[in-house]
């Protein structure tokens, strides 16, 4: 079976780079002017470039649009009544303990990440943060660690360091359950698997029911993100996606 996963990751791996395009965040071209001999008064205007952008395709847009779709559906008839009621009954100080406890628990793919990415001071600070946090703070349900404010970098994940590699998103791809993603991020995504405790959870309806309570008790303190988002949008599939992928610019440029 590992081997198996292996070599799954390996193609993953080719298609990602052969399908990848370098980013663009700001302008590629801008504006020109010329001289004539006579002088600056004299110069011939030139029209203004329009700026150009990396662009992510989108040739799944009718599967990403259904399973769009999907999501929706899934949040407003099922995660949000489930979180709704789960943070009815559990307050928010055991809610935290939980969070904390899952955040340090997915430690492995954050200090992986900036050990792949060559950040030294990142390693360093997430490494001393998983073990402080391991034992002063219980397993991790409290967060000692976040009293220094060094002890907290940006979070860095494999879809980000193949980011920083230079391979592009690929193309956009909206997963059932998981929501939005690229072509690379869902190779890390899937490579990430490898290093988080939760997934060597067996048999497979425990791991399916630690994985639901991850999901609840998240969800449980972003209720109205999602609406306040559909209601801001014309159209909430664009909106939606052109978030998603400014977010993950933004992260890899840090």
């Amino acid at each position: 079976m590992k081997a198996f996963r292996f070599w799954v990751v390996a193609v993953m791996m080719v298609a990602a780079i052969g399908c990848a395009h370098q980013q663009g965040t700001g302008l590629q071209s801008g504006t020109t002017t010329t001289q004539t001999l006579l002088g600056p008064a004299e110069a011939e205007p030139v029209e203004p470039v329009p700026p150009t952008f990396a662009v992510t395709p989108d040739p799944l847009y009718g599967l990403n649009v259904a399973m769009f779709e999907l999501n929706d559906r899934l949040y407003f008839w099922l995660l949000k009544p489930l979180a709704t009621g789960y943070r009815a009954v559990f307050p928010e100080p055991v809610r935290t303990g939980v969070r904390n406890f899952f955040y340090n628990l997915t430690a492995p793919i954050r200090i992986v990440s900036c050990l792949f990415q060559a950040k030294g001071p990142q390693f360093g600070s997430e490494l001393i943060r998983f073990l402080m946090n391991s034992t002063v703070g219980v397993l991790g349900f409290g967060n000692p660690a976040a009293k220094y404010p060094d002890l907290t970098p940006p979070e860095e994940d494999l879809g980000q360091t193949l980011g920083s590699y230079g391979i592009g998103n690929g193309f956009y791809i909206v997963w059932p359950f998981l929501g939005p993603s690229t072509l690379r991020d869902s190779v890390g995504r899937f490579g990430q698997t490898f290093l988080n405790p939760v997934s060597y959870v067996e048999p497979w309806h425990s791991y399916i029911g630690i994985r639901a309570l991850d999901l609840t008790n998240d969800l449980s303190f972003r209720i109205g993100d999602y609406e306040s988002l559909k209601e801001a949008a014309l159209d909430p599939y664009e909106a939606l996606k052109d978030g998603y992928l400014q977010r993950r610019a933004a992260q890899i440029k840090e």
